[in-house]
Order: structure tokens, then C-alpha cells, then sequence
């Protein structure tokens, strides 16, 4: 157990907490949470490198923990309405789509590097930010009214990012990946 890891686990043990908030209609508190959370993840990333304390446990525990805060957030967010819901379907299918592919060229022996693609990052991003915003957008007229923009190029960026996920992998199982 390392500092890094340790933070990661924190942002796992944050989300129960974060939906609490939710279900309390504590919207503001819930916004600190995912940005406290978002902060660890900077965090644990930067101390990991910057101090040579990359773990394998960590390399699986921060993709984890990030997936399932979004994941927790977007579900919670859609049940309460505050986000559509066939938002949520597409940031969780994408997200199946991608561990269903890995999984499937792991198991037929493919040797591949998972590397996140520019069009990925961006929709992490967009994606974190939509949570943000529809928690913000019951306090402010300003989130309110850009709330459905946001949402709109959430789901374009995240359908984009998925077919290009679903292409490298055909390429790859056509044996013209790399």
C-alpha cells in the first residue's frame, strides 16, 4: 500500500457518499465530492510518477475507481432526471463495448497496447464535466440553459470515440492491427 493507492482507494470509498449526497438532493456536496475525487485521481497519477510508485494494483484499481464513479454518477443522475437517461445508456455501453473488445482479443491471444486515443481523453473530459454541469444547473440559470449543449457533445464525442474503439479492434482481429 502506497500513497497513490491509497488515494485511489479513498475516491472508490467516496462514492457512496457522492450518492448519498445525491439521493438528498445535496447537490452541492455531491459536486465537491466528484471534484474532491477528481482531484485524488490527478493526485495519485502525479505522485505515482513523479515518486516511482507505480503499482500493478494500481494500474488496475485508477481505471476502476474512475469508472465507477462516472458510472455511479450518470446512472444516479439519470434515475433522479437530472440527465437523460439514453445519455447514461451510451456512456455505459461505450464503455462495455471497450472492456468487452479488450477481453475478447486477450482471450483469442491478440497482443495489443491499450492506449488511450486524444478522442477518448476528450470525452473523459466531457464527460466529467456534464457531471459537473447538471449538478451545477439547479443553482444557476447559466449551467441550466447550456446543460442540453453539454449533453449533446457528451454523447456525440462519446458515440465517436467508441466507433473509433470498435475500429481498431476490427483491425486488430483482422490481423492488421499495431
Amino acid at each position: 500500500m502506497n500513497i497513490p493507492n491509497a488515494l485511489t482507494i479513498v475516491r472508490i470509498l467516496s462514492i457512496p457518499v457522492f450518492v448519498i449526497c445525491l439521493l438528498y438532493d445535496r447537490l452541492f456536496v455531491a459536486l465537491l465530492i466528484f471534484v474532491g475525487a477528481g482531484i485524488t485521481d490527478g493526485l495519485d497519477g502525479l505522485i505515482a510518477r513523479v515518486y516511482r510508485q507505480k503499482t500493478t494494483a494500481g494500474a488496475y484499481l485508477d481505471p476502476i475507481a474512475d469508472k465507477l464513479l462516472l458510472s455511479t454518477a450518470y446512472v444516479v443522475l439519470a434515475i433522479l432526471g437530472i440527465i437523460p437517461g439514453w445519455l447514461t445508456v451510451i456512456v455505459i455501453a461505450r464503455d462495455v463495448i471497450i472492456a468487452l473488445g479488450i477481453l475478447i482479443l486477450r482471450v483469442i491471444s491478440h497482443r495489443f497496447e491499450v492506449k488511450p486515443l486524444f478522442i477518448s481523453k476528450t470525452t473523459t473530459f466531457f464527460q466529467i464535466v456534464t457531471i459537473a454541469w447538471a449538478l451545477l444547473a439547479p443553482q444557476s440559470l447559466f449551467f441550466k440553459s447550456f446543460l442540453p449543449y453539454i449533453i449533446w457533445a457528451t454523447a456525440a464525442l462519446t458515440c465517436m470515440s467508441g466507433l473509433q474503439y470498435i475500429y481498431i479492434g476490427t483491425k486488430y482481429l483482422n490481423g492488421k492491427g499495431g
